[in-house]
């Protein structure tokens, strides 16, 4: 398969072995490779109570999505990550969100991410690494779509610079 391009997804909002959650972040940052946005806090999405720390990724890879999502699963193990409450602290989470090559759908992955067109979290620091990266469901940018998102509503959420490899 020919190098094509993700956006993954990095968050954060529980201490694990690397420590707080800006850390566990980083240190997933340095085992993805690519460049990644600056760091943000958002709030919890679900009944979790604790802000995370977020940012996407923007990685080269040779890998077919199946695999990729195995990859990022792997490393989410890792770091600690178990399975659990839906929307509960994590001491990392890692999703595709976007993929050069456009749409993908099994039982275990859905690319586009369904849910990135609503989220501050991945937008923002997915239009500060490809702000003319397209959705390729709806054709619109990352820039269109973020604007859209922060018409409806500010965005709460906090860029704390520095934390990008």
């Amino acid at each position: 398969m020919a190098t094509t391009s993700y956006v993954i997804a990095v968050g954060s909002n529980r201490a694990g072995r690397h420590g707080p959650p800006q850390a566990e972040v980083q240190a997933a940052l340095a085992q993805l490779g690519g460049r990644a946005a600056s760091l943000m806090t958002s709030a919890p999405v679900g009944p979790s109570l604790r802000r995370y720390a977020n940012t996407a990724a923007l990685i080269e890879s040779d890998l077919p999505p199946p695999a990729m999502l195995a990859r990022l699963k792997a490393i989410e193990r890792a770091f600690g990550r178990r399975r659990g409450r839906r929307w509960g602290a994590r001491v990392i989470d890692l999703d595709i969100i976007l993929w050069s090559g456009g749409t993908w759908r099994d039982r275990a992955l859905v690319i586009p991410h369904p849910r990135f067109r609503e989220r501050d979290f991945v937008l923002v620091p997915l239009t500060a690494l490809a702000p003319r990266w397209r959705d390729p469901l709806s054709g619109l940018t990352a820039r269109q779509l973020l604007a859209r998102l922060t018409v409806r509503r500010p965005a709460p959420n906090r860029v704390i610079g520095g934390w990008g490899p």
